[in-house]
Order: C-alpha cells, then sequence, then structure tokens
C-alpha cells in the first residue's frame, strides 16, 4: 500500500486526476492525504468534491481556510464572499450531501502508524501534538453539530486573539483554534500570530516574525507534520516538516508525496495555472 500526500488542489480536477494517473494511484491498495483546500479560485471545486468523496475510506482530507470558505458561504454568511468560484458548488443538486460530507472533515490527522501528522496550515510553538488534536477536535465538535455550527461561522473571520492562552473560551477560543489550523504561516517565538503577513520568508516586516515551523523549542518539532497553505514557500522539507503547496492553481506544479516508506519520494506535475496572483493581492 503507497500512501501520498497531495497538495493544495482548489478545484484543479483535471491536474489531480494527472496527478492519480502519474503514480498509478489504487483506491483498492493505496491511500491519498489531501492537505486540505480542495475547493475555490480554481475551475472545478464540485468535480473534486465529489470524487474526494466518492474515495471513501481510501482518502482523508483536512479543512482548509477555503474548504471553510465554503462552508460559511452556505450557511449564510457571504460578507467574505469575492472572487470565488464556488458557484456550481452551491447550486449543485448534491450540494446538501457535500457539504455535509465537508464539514465533517476533521480539522488534524494523525497516523501514530506511520508517525506523520496531517494538517493545513500551521500550529503555534506552544501546542505539543497531543495538544493540537484536543484542540483540533474541540472545533469539529461545533462544526458537526447541527445547531453550533451556523453560529460558529457567523463569527469566524477575524485575526483576534493572536496568541494562545489555556484560558481563553468560547469563540475566541474557537477562533484561535481554527486561525492556526487553516491559516497561519509566521509567527513570533512567544506564539503570536501575525495572520497578515503571506509572502515568502525574508518578506514578513515584523523582524520577530518566523515561519512556524522554524520557532526555536517548538513543542511539535519532534512529529513529523506534512502541511499545505503556503504556496509562495514552495516545497520545503526541514526540521520535521515537509510544506507541499506549491501553487499548483497559480501555474505551480502539484505535488505528492509518498510517505510510508523511509525515502520520501516526490512526485509533480506541470500545471497550467487557473489563476493569475496578480488578481488577488
Amino acid at each position: 500500500m503507497a500512501v501520498y500526500a497531495l497538495g493544495d488542489i482548489q478545484g484543479c480536477y483535471d491536474e489531480l486526476r494527472r496527478m492519480l494517473d502519474s503514480l498509478r494511484f489504487d483506491p483498492d491498495h493505496d491511500r491519498l492525504w489531501f492537505v486540505g483546500d480542495l475547493v475555490n479560485r480554481g475551475p472545478k471545486s464540485l468535480e473534486v468534491l465529489r470524487y474526494v468523496r466518492g474515495l471513501g475510506s481510501s482518502a482523508v482530507s483536512v479543512l482548509g481556510n477555503h474548504d471553510l470558505h465554503l462552508l460559511a458561504i452556505a450557511s449564510g454568511n457571504d460578507t467574505r464572499a469575492g472572487r470565488d468560484s464556488l458557484s456550481a458548488v452551491l447550486a449543485a443538486p448534491d450540494r446538501e450531501e457535500l457539504l455535509h460530507w465537508l464539514r465533517h472533515r476533521p480539522l488534524m490527522h494523525h497516523d501514530p502508524q506511520l508517525g506523520f501528522t496531517l494538517i493545513h496550515a500551521g500550529l503555534p510553538p506552544q501546542w505539543r501534538i497531543r495538544d493540537a488534536l484536543a484542540h483540533a477536535h474541540e472545533v469539529e465538535a461545533v462544526l458537526r453539530d447541527e445547531a453550533k455550527h451556523t453560529p460558529f461561522f457567523e463569527q469566524m473571520y477575524g485575526n483576534k486573539p493572536k496568541r494562545w492562552s489555556d484560558e481563553l473560551s468560547g469563540m475566541e477560543r474557537l477562533r484561535f483554534i481554527t486561525n492556526c489550523f487553516t491559516r497561519l504561516r509566521f509567527c513570533t517565538p512567544k506564539g503570536k500570530l501575525r495572520l497578515k503577513e503571506k509572502g515568502p520568508p525574508g518578506s514578513q516586516k515584523d523582524p520577530k516574525a518566523l515561519p512556524w515551523f522554524d520557532i526555536p523549542g517548538r513543542a511539535s518539532r519532534d512529529d513529523r507534520i506534512v502541511f499545505g497553505h503556503w504556496s509562495t514557500l514552495g516545497y520545503v522539507a526541514r526540521n520535521n516538516v515537509w510544506a507541499i503547496d506549491t501553487g499548483c492553481l497559480w501555474g505551480g506544479p502539484l505535488t505528492a508525496l509518498r510517505i510510508d516508506r523511509p525515502e520520501r519520494q516526490v512526485t509533480r506535475i506541470a500545471c497550467s495555472g487557473a489563476q493569475d496572483p496578480k488578481n488577488f493581492v
């Protein structure tokens, strides 16, 4: 059995299928780990959702910020709707089944046998893996609750609080957890999130801010983590993390990382680029 982690798809269905053909993926024997952001801005979000859902137990997908954005719009919070490509999903006859499935995806997946953890964005330096799993479950429980998920999406957006405390409660606690798992790139050594920083390392305005995985002494440093979200970072393999969002949507390659063998096989396929990043500055 082969296990492949794949970078952000964001509606690039044709590229996904070409990648799986290249890998000779067999859903009866192999497994796929998706780093989140299955949807949005690419041309075929509906096809991606249908395909990944149809893989059943052959695939694991964690939630990314664009996945949560789709769920927020579907729940009635369209305040941040803009240059999205989600109309086909929202108008689909199987919309409710797809959204229900997406809303029940985890924020974090940990496989102790493989010794790998899958997230979309990042972890603050204070959290060990077991802490992160517990905090992920807090948000997942709200997302999966029929009465609680709509109020959550009404208040999900925002950059505060910026620093973790065990004393955080209510929506502030849930928002911080969500922001870490789905938006984090840079933070300070004391764990202050710098969510407005989106460029590559070296572009950050705050001299104290570092990529979350480069924070000295971070509590998760001994654990192997695969993540996406950061297309301007590109492929990175250091400090026990593998960053695999290489910007397929923007004309970079789509990256797959085989994680079930000691040697980390990397496969890339060229993508035409469904969007120009200049249009989203």
